[in-house]
């Protein structure tokens, strides 16, 4: 058999209308936490359930809310200072992939204060991060079972921190937080994760390995039969629960047996004209 390494978040919670224990959650690591998240979320309130349930626990909460699609370094170091400013123990990502990526830095740059010009790359991580826990709202990037962060340098070059050290302590599925997305944005995140499946499986990539490829499979089979009715009825909550777990275990798949030719090819795209990530592994998906 192939010699291979499989890494992925220790703890998974997967189960519709769960934040209404968020709070008990966060309490495991400390009492002082800090929400990074978009405004889009904000606009929509999708987070009111997160602030809610954390409040009635008692727990100190300060959100970082102006996180932007494929994010700058300029907003990573913003999220950073204020959880320090916050004296943060414990950092929750929430919303998309780009929440979720720059939640991952901040756990570390709010403890260690690395640079980030030293830790681009491949395990160039040295320190330690704070407590992490990753709460998808779209079924699409896998982030929450990832240990990749992508950022945005310059002006549209994106970089990439890769470290099994960003991998969150907790990642929780709530389907009731996907009820209100769009029919686009159901459709292009749901192609992300369908291509993140497919690469996985089909990769050449030195650690492509047997549990990839059974994720890989799994995850597919799940996108495929639910990626329909989640556009048609947003309101299914069997059908979002399952894109949901479908775009977790595709995170699992490729974060372990790399993406290949269509995500390095999809990438420019984003960088360049900030097209949806979906959409351009879409493009060239069907190419």
């Amino acid at each position: 058999m192939r010699e291979f390494v499989f890494n992925t978040t220790p703890r998974l919670i997967c189960k519709p209308g769960v934040m209404e224990e968020l709070g008990d959650i966060v309490h495991q690591f400390g009492t002082r936490a800090l929400l990074v998240t978009d405004p889009g979320i904000v606009k929509l309130d999708l987070h009111r359930s997160a602030i809610t349930a954390l409040e009635k626990a008692g727990v100190k909460l300060a959100i970082f809310d102006t996180v932007e699609a494929d994010p700058r370094e300029a907003i990573v170091l913003e999220a950073s200072e204020s959880a320090i400013e916050h004296n943060a123990e414990v950092i929750i990502g929430f919303g998309g992939g780009s929440s979720m990526d720059v939640a991952k830095l901040v756990a570390l740059l709010a403890l260690e204060q690395e640079s980030l010009d030293e830790i681009y790359g491949i395990e160039m991580i040295k320190g330690n991060r704070l407590p992490l826990i990753q709460i998808p709202t779209t079924a699409g990037t896998g982030s929450e079972v990832t240990p990749i962060s992508i950022i945005t340098v310059g002006a549209e070059t994106k970089k990439g921190v890769v470290s099994a050290k960003l991998l969150p302590d907790i990642a929780i599925l709530d389907a009731h937080l996907t009820l209100g997305l769009p029919p686009h944005v159901t459709a292009a995140t749901g192609i992300d994760a369908m291509v993140h499946a497919i690469e996985a499986y089909t990769s050449k990539g030195a650690n492509n390995n047997p549990m990839s490829a059974t994720l890989g499979k799994e995850a597919l089979r799940l996108l495929g039969a639910n990626i329909t009715t989640a556009v048609e009825d947003g309101a299914n909550v069997e059908a979002r629960s399952n894109m949901l777990l479908g775009a977790c275990l595709a995170g699992q798949a490729f974060a372990n047996s790399p993406v290949a030719a269509v995500h390095a090819l999809a990438y420019p795209i984003g960088g360049i004209f900030h097209v949806p990530h979906g959409l351009s592994n879409a493009l060239f998906w069907q190419r």
